[in-house]
């Protein structure tokens, strides 16, 4: 770490390993009690996170050390595995030793009989240079130091997972009394019209930053993609090359494409803006080369026996022509938009992402509602905005054809 410029500030107290878990009531049933037991019964379905499933110190490592042979085994979001277990799709999986979900789902914790799972220490960690620039942070941070335990953690996973409680009010109460375990879950679980409430105080600056992502990224688009298509339809050869670099990128998916722009951009905002660009480009530039193809080629001699030039052509006689089509393109682009920009949550560009990604951390679905039902309805509102513009941008004539 220190050859890379990194250094721990603090242990902060509590050991946050793997673990196996399973049902009580099934585990009870079938007498499994260590992971060894698991290996007795290879017809269980196992469910574990994707990361789990990759790791060498996750299933990997436990299969070849436990001899487990089971052939049902399933990838997926920690977060949805309890869902998954909960609605009886999965009947094993992996967890973490702090998880409130084990009292919530009442999963018994399988004994890691051949010491498999080494600790997992939770500890701070920051640059070597912060400590000269901002001591004070540093210092604040280092409080921490074997503060929390894994009891204190779990009760307040719990507070915030189970009572849907706020993270910063759950970790006030517990620096005011750090003693008291009992007190972190005092207040109680938090009503659905208290959690839609601040759903509501939160949707005025996620629409802003919604739509900042989306306008943006849409008029970079338009500005690129009108003109490629204009080439594409002029320059065959090279009109294929623009559709086909075009099409690569939208097939690319876009949490993939979102992780590997932020070593060029760092995270936030930009490579969210970045990667809707990247996407919006197909369609418009595929729509107005098919716009223009389609213009009647009399039409076209007709503008240039009148003496129009190419460039006055392209302005006056193609665009127009082609104007339906395009706009079609557009619209397209910006609904994909709408919805694509909800994956800007996970690099924390905020949006309505945001309150998507954290509903489903916390398994809260009056959260995650609070972004997609805004995202749903922004979209129906572009594509009617959409609608109104064809009655500007589209001649007369073309309209009254159709």
């Amino acid at each position: 770490m220190r050859r890379d410029g990194v250094q721990v500030l603090a242990d902060i107290g509590f050991n946050n390993t793997y673990a196996i878990g399973m049902p009580e009531v099934l585990a009870a049933k079938l007498g499994i009690r260590t992971i060894s037991d698991l290996a007795k019964h290879p017809e269980l379905k196992l469910g574990f996170s994707n990361e789990f499933m990759l790791r060498a110190d996750g299933w990997p490592g436990l299969s070849a050390a436990y001899g487990l042979t089971h052939g049902d085994v399933t990838g997926l979001d920690h977060s949805l595995a309890y869902e998954a277990m909960g609605a009886g799709r999965i009947e094993v999986t992996d967890l973490y030793s702090t998880d409130a979900e084990i009292e919530q789902y009442k999963l018994r914790v399988l004994e890691d009989d051949r010491a498999f799972f080494p600790e997992y220490r939770a500890v701070i960690v920051a640059r070597t240079g912060l400590e000269a620039r901002a001591p004070a942070v540093v210092a604040a941070l280092r409080k921490l130091d074997g503060r929390i335990t894994e009891e204190f953690m779990v009760a307040m996973n719990a507070a915030v997972k189970i009572d849907k409680q706020r993270e910063a009010d759950v970790v006030a109460r517990f620096l005011a009394r750090p003693a008291v375990v009992e007190e972190i879950r005092a207040e109680g679980a938090r009503s659905t019209s208290d959690r839609t409430g601040d759903a509501l105080a939160n949707l005025p600056r996620m629409t802003w930053q919604h739509l900042a992502m989306v306008l943006l990224s849409l008029l970079a688009a338009v500005l690129v993609a009108v003109p490629l298509g204009v080439a594409a339809h002029r320059h065959r050869r090279f009109g294929q090359v623009i559709l086909a670099a075009a099409g690569i990128v939208q097939t690319v998916p876009s949490i993939a494409l979102l992780v590997l722009l932020i070593p060029l951009v760092g995270i936030g905002w930009w490579p969210a803006v970045i990667a809707l660009f990247l996407y919006s480009l197909l369609p418009i530039i595929r729509n107005t080369h098919a716009g223009l193809s389609s213009i009647d080629p009399q039409l076209i001699e007709s503008a240039d026996a009148l003496g129009l030039g190419r460039h006055a052509r392209l302005r006056l006689v193609e665009l127009p022509l082609a104007a339906r089509s395009i706009l079609a393109g557009v619209k397209i682009a910006a609904v994909i938009n709408v919805g694509t920009a909800t994956l800007g949550g996970f690099i924390g560009a905020g949006g309505y992402g945001e309150a998507i990604f954290a509903g489903i951390s916390r398994q809260d679905n009056v959260q995650i509602l609070s972004g997609a039902l805004p995202a749903a309805a922004l979209a129906l509102l572009v594509q009617g905005l959409f609608e109104l513009a064809e009655r500007a941008v589209v001649p007369k004539g073309l309209r009254l054809a159709r």
